[in-house]
Order: C-alpha cells, then sequence, then structure tokens
C-alpha cells in the first residue's frame, strides 16, 4: 500500500466533505499540520467541527478556516491569539465546546484506543460538567466525558519512512499523537522521508498502522508571540 502522495491536496483528495470533524494536532504554531490546513481552505468544504488544542492566529494555520468561513464549531481548550476566533464566538457566528486540556488529549486518545467514555473530576461543578452525567466515587463526584473519534485526523511529524511510523520533534509532538490516533483516516505531514528501516524502533513516536497517507513538504514554523528583551543602552 502506497502511503506516499506528492502534495496536501492529493492526499486530501477524496477524503473531504462537508460536515466532518476533524482532529488537528498541534500546540499554538508549535506542530501544526500547516500545509494539509491550507489545502483544506482550498478545497472549499464547509460545515467542519475541528478538534484541536487551540485555532492558530488570524491568518495562519486553523486561523486560516475561520478567516473563510468553513468551521462551524470548535472543540478545544485554548481561544486567545485569536481575534477573528473570539469575534465569531462572541457575536454567535462559531460553536465552541470548551474542554480543559488534559481532557481533551484524553478524549482523543480514548477515542483512538476505541474507549467510548471516561470519568474525571477536572470541571465537576463548572460549566464544563453542564449537561453531562456525575457519577460518585469514594465520596468524589466525576463527570463523564466522551471519547472523539474523528472522520479524519491530520497531523504533523518530524520524519517518516514510507510505512508511516512517524517520529515528532521535541515539544511538536504534544497533540499530534492522540489527535492521529483518534481518526479514521489519518493524513500526516512530514519535514523528510527516509528510508525503510532507517528509523531506530525504538525512536519512533506512532507506528505507521495509524496513518493512512503521507506528505512531505517545507514548513514555515513561526513563531506565535516573539518577545524579546530590550536592548541595552551602551
Amino acid at each position: 500500500m502506497n502511503k506516499v502522495y506528492p502534495s496536501a491536496a492529493a492526499a486530501l483528495e477524496g477524503v473531504l466533505k462537508d460536515g466532518l470533524l476533524i482532529a488537528s494536532g498541534g500546540f499554538g504554531l508549535c506542530g501544526i499540520p500547516e500545509l494539509l490546513i491550507a489545502a483544506i481552505r482550498d478545497s472549499g468544504v464547509t460545515g467542519l467541527t475541528v478538534a484541536s488544542n487551540n485555532a492558530g492566529v488570524d491568518g495562519f494555520g486553523l486561523g486560516q478556516l475561520l478567516a473563510t468561513r468553513q468551521v462551524k464549531k470548535m472543540i478545544s481548550s485554548y481561544v486567545g491569539e485569536n481575534a477573528e476566533f473570539m469575534r465569531q464566538y462572541l457575536s454567535g457566528e462559531l460553536e465552541l465546546e470548551f474542554n480543559p486540556q488534559g481532557t481533551l488529549a484524553e478524549r482523543m486518545r480514548a477515542g483512538g484506543a476505541g474507549i467510548p467514555g471516561f470519568y474525571t473530576k477536572t470541571g465537576v461543578g463548572t460549566v464544563i460538567a453542564e449537561g453531562k452525567e456525575v457519577k460518585t466515587f469514594d465520596g468524589q463526584d466525576y463527570i463523564l466525558e466522551r471519547g472523539i473519534v474523528a472522520d479524519l485526523s491530520i497531523v504533523k511529524a518530524w520524519k517518516a519512512d514510507p510505512s508511516g511510523n512517524l517520529v515528532f520533534r521535541k515539544t511538536a509532538r504534544n497533540f499530534n499523537v492522540p489527535a492521529a490516533t483518534c481518526g479514521r483516516i489519518c493524513v500526516a505531514e512530514v519535514e523528510e522521508i527516509v528510508p525503510l528501516g532507517a528509523l531506530e524502533p525504538d525512536s519512533i513516536h506512532l507506528p505507521g498502522i495509524y496513518v493512512h497517507r503521507l506528505i512531505a513538504g517545507q514548513h514555515e514554523k513561526r513563531i506565535e508571540n516573539r518577545t524579546v528583551r530590550k536592548r541595552e543602552t551602551a
């Protein structure tokens, strides 16, 4: 089975349609699948629900899909750094399902592991718990959170081999692993595809069994907020 495709558009061909639930890796602008996001934007699909820690920034990452009104709902834990996200949410144009960060990661992991739901104390007694089942264990209340099973997962890694085994670089691993596992179809973009057998087996972070399609490309690697110390006067 050939998993390597020549471009992001080719890798998504036959997969995209209106109304998909997409799980996207990344944290801020670190480790986001920017090439695949741009291809989704160019495809024109609408009515998307996107599960992602956040929604990029204005004009980059998932922020591009908000600018084109292709996203109807976000399942996220952080919504800062994106003025358009905030504007659409406050005006009622965008649905938002808030998740504590660890809960969102576990919802993706659970979906990928075939676990339909789990109980957690995080969010008990807050708006996060509204409408959710509450169960008491050992005198403590827990709320039921459902696992996420996405129609499509889009992730970014550092290296891959042709079988789709992935290696992530440092903090860019973040949500990419659980996001990849919870999708019925997973498309990954990487910086480099190496020959089969070139990756040290113990260094593989995500086995190729989870990856269905693969592309390599050049990435911009933006810095979300660049803060530097003021130059000291001589």
